[in-house]
């Protein structure tokens, strides 16, 4: 018995000894990272957890509200998760208004109404892919017997409302890929590309997809060697003009940059239709939408008959992505989700709201998530390292766990998402470490100076290792 005691109380001091030991190593390298001249005027805050029991290793101005970066989408994905659950799915349907004639013309519209779905023609999923999308359509259309319309596409987006960018978005994202809004009816991941060559001056060489409803305005100038893509387009939602501005260097590897698709809604009634003409069943007026037709003060047809519904992936597998890829539009359509499914408005501001009582609920201080987008890519979202750390640890206990830790990308030997926008530079996430000690992991940083802070950031976490 007192052999069993002996040992009990080695292993004890033992595990205490390293948990001091690892506390004082991230002392000494968080200590490093203040005293660096890129961190002199800048915030930093770092909570380490014990994963096991959720008490502190280490923590540094945890309690400070920082701008989080991609950070805040272990946030959205682990609420959206709890109140939405991981077999959760989108559902797009296609139908028409009118009558279908012994000849086979539909008199009437053909209407794409829109259900949230964030991935419906992206390129990310077999059964999503935009072709995959169009040609069920037309198959569903044909197998209708319809072979002529004489009406109008419609893609209808009004379920989620007319404000499709989130506020605290700047303007030069708003354009970008990176920048695009959610809609009820979003289409290729909101986005289409931008082909450039750079020799004595930028040429804009085609979009891909053709984007023939949209004029570019070509500002860019020519970089020097080296300094790469310094490009963006200013490219509000519902315009038809894209500005492009910055620089595009000579020699470049990249073929072009990705940019924000205006009008989704719009953008998948037209590729309906163009694939349906190029099947043979004409068309007889444009492409328009449910905001449109609202705008010109028309009704918005009611489907008489339903021909197809699309499922979207489960929700394990939208996370996977949103996480792993860190795709923005996916973390603004949950916390749009969030709101839709808890019976409100699908406004980003509501959606944050019901993820704030939620986790408040789970013992958090409200005031301590200042949520302001589902992505972070909005510099006025503010979070603590502490709250932030405290979901991550709550979450290990949920059978969703296995689908969210699997999402987490790999960053310096260890599973933790990353974020970035202008001076800011975070990570979030768990480590094993070699002897088997876990631990949650968040650390932020705000306002540094110059660039390349991550192996910086890296540094301080090497401590556990």
């Amino acid at each position: 018995m007192l052999k069993r005691s002996l040992v009990s109380l080695f292993m004890l001091s033992h595990s205490f000894c390293f948990a001091q030991s690892s506390a004082q190593r991230l002392a000494q390298s968080f200590n490093n990272l203040l005293e660096d001249p890129q961190a002199k005027y800048a915030v930093c805050s770092i909570c380490v957890l014990d994963a096991n029991t959720g008490k502190q290793v280490y923590a540094k101005n945890e309690n400070i509200g920082l701008a989080t970066a991609s950070t805040l989408k272990t946030i959205t994905a682990a609420t959206a998760f709890s109140l939405l659950g991981k077999d959760f799915r989108y559902q797009t349907t296609l139908g028409y208004s009118g009558s279908i004639g012994a000849d086979g013309t539909l008199k009437g519209d053909v209407i794409i109404t829109g259900g949230g779905d964030p991935t419906l023609a992206s390129w990310r999923y077999d059964s999503s892919k935009e072709n995959v999308v169009l040609n069920q359509w037309v198959a569903a259309l044909k197998a209708a017997g319809i072979k002529k319309i004489e009406g109008k596409i419609i893609g209808d987006d009004h379920l989620w409302g007319t404000q499709s960018t989130p506020e605290g978005w700047t303007w030069q994202d708003m354009g970008n890929y990176f920048g695009a809004g959610p809609s009820a009816l979003s289409w290729r991941e909101n986005q289409f590309d931008i082909k450039l060559r750079a020799n004595n001056a930028v040429s804009v060489l085609r979009t891909v997809p053709a984007m023939p409803y949209l004029t570019i305005v070509n500002e860019l100038k020519v970089g020097e060697a080296g300094s790469g893509d310094r490009a963006y387009a200013y490219l509000p939602p519902l315009s038809t003009i894209a500005y492009l501005r910055g620089s595009w260097a000579a020699g470049i590897q990249k073929t072009g940059i990705s940019v924000a698709l205006p009008d989704p809604a719009f953008d998948a009634a037209f590729r309906l239709q163009d694939t349906l003409e190029k099947s043979g069943i004409s068309v007889s007026n444009t492409a328009t939408t449910s905001r449109q037709l609202s705008a010109a003060s028309l009704p918005l047809p009611q489907a008489v008959q339903k021909l197809s519904t699309i499922s979207s992936p489960s929700l394990a597998e939208i996370v996977f992505w949103l996480n792993k890829k860190s795709v923005n539009l996916y973390a603004e359509h949950l916390l749009r989700t969030i709101a839709w499914k808890a019976g409100r408005e699908a406004t980003t501001g509501n959606g944050a709201d019901v993820e704030i009582r939620y986790w408040s609920g789970r013992g958090l201080d409200k005031n301590a998530l200042n949520i302001i987008d589902g992505s972070g890519l909005s510099p006025a979202t503010r979070v603590t390292a502490a709250a932030m750390a405290s979901i991550l640890f709550q979450s290990q206990k949920e059978d969703w766990f296995p689908d969210f830790y699997k999402s987490l990308p790999e960053n310096n030997g260890m599973k933790l998402k990353s974020g970035t926008i202008n001076d800011v530079s975070a990570f979030a996430g768990y480590y094993t470490a070699g002897n088997g000690n876990k631990y949650v992991i968040v650390i932020i940083i705000n306002n540094y100076s110059g660039s390349g802070i991550n192996p910086k950031l890296f540094r301080v976490l090497d401590a556990l290792k």
